[in-house]
């Protein structure tokens, strides 16, 4: 960062701070795995092309505006959380991203890689935001997790400090997870093995935060300390908390498909997909990332899985 923060003040003042990317960045890009549906409570891309991105911090809620008028990046943040949100900005833009020892194996993975210079790997540095929407999305549609993650937010969640865009909430914290009633689970949709384990990473929140600090598998083995938290869950946060690049999303619907077509032209399963991204290691999670940004995917076949609604059960 090459400025300093000033403090915001009690009129919402933002602090502010300028960064200078050193390599290629694509801001959309690296932060589109953090956006959970168009209509994301606590992130928003406006017209003007302004990022929002509300989170909750050691020292507090904050919300976080990025806009690139030219070469660097003008970060603009509000509430207790503003410092420590300014301080991530270039690990959450994929400044500490390292893909130097990186070798494309298949034609498509180097002709993406050449496409697309820019997208890199950023950390958030933060754990809990990115649990509970992982979890939300355990074995249910897209549909069903971000219905549930907004109605959440939406409920529980504190309004975004600062003169936010309409609706933006900061995610709950532990403690209001902690407060939710059996039916206002019900009414948002969450079965019980997910509120369950919702609740159980609740309780653990505070030693989970130190995953991001361990980082790789054992951040991911440290999160999987908790009942209802497995590889797969504990792979989509490492993605996005410390951009782990070998974390694979093993038991998703959708990659091991992805990755067979894409790079055999046939269907894999999760055994298949490990050992064609083998090769890859560690940056197993950075071909599936250059294929989800490339749009690729999986023939459709059949009718779409339908979305289930727990309100009626």
């Amino acid at each position: 960062m090459s400025e300093p923060a000033s403090e915001p003040s009690a009129q919402s003042e933002p602090a502010e701070r300028a960064f200078t990317p050193a390599f290629p960045l694509d801001v959309a890009g690296v932060l589109a795995p953090l956006r959970r549906g168009y209509a994301d409570p606590a992130f928003r891309r406006t017209e003007d092309g302004v990022t929002w991105l509300a989170a909750n911090t050691r020292d507090g809620p904050g919300t976080l505006a990025l806009r690139r008028p030219g070469g660097e990046v003008r970060a603009s943040a509000w509430g207790p959380g503003a410092t420590a949100l300014l301080d991530g900005v270039p690990a959450l833009l994929g400044a500490h991203d390292d893909d130097s020892d990186f070798t494309a194996h298949h034609p498509l993975v180097a002709d993406l890689r050449r496409r697309m210079p820019a997208l890199r790997l950023g950390s958030t540095g933060r754990v809990w935001d990115l649990l509970v929407p992982s979890i939300l999305e355990q074995k249910v549609t897209g549909y069903e997790a971000r219905r549930s993650w907004r109605d959440l937010c939406r409920r529980f969640g504190e309004p975004a400090p600062g003169p936010v865009p309409d609706g933006m909430r900061v995610p709950p914290t532990p403690r209001a997870i902690l407060s939710i009633a059996d039916w206002e689970w019900h009414r948002a949709g969450v079965d019980g093995a997910r509120r369950r384990a919702l609740v159980a990473a609740a309780h653990a929140a505070h030693r989970l935060e130190r995953a991001a600090t361990l980082r790789g598998k054992p951040g991911r083995d440290l999160l999987r300390t908790v009942p209802g938290i497995g590889f797969w869950t504990a792979a989509e946060v490492a993605q996005r908390a410390w951009g782990d690049a070998d974390a694979i999303s093993v038991g998703d619907f959708h990659i091991p498909s992805i990755v067979g077509y894409a790079l055999l032209g046939r269907k894999l399963d999760d055994v298949g997909m490990l050992e064609v991204l083998a090769p890859y290691a560690p940056h197993r999670h950075r071909v599936v990332r250059y294929l989800e940004a490339a749009g690729v995917s999986r023939p459709r076949f059949g009718p779409r899985f339908s979305p289930r609604d727990y309100r009626e059960m």
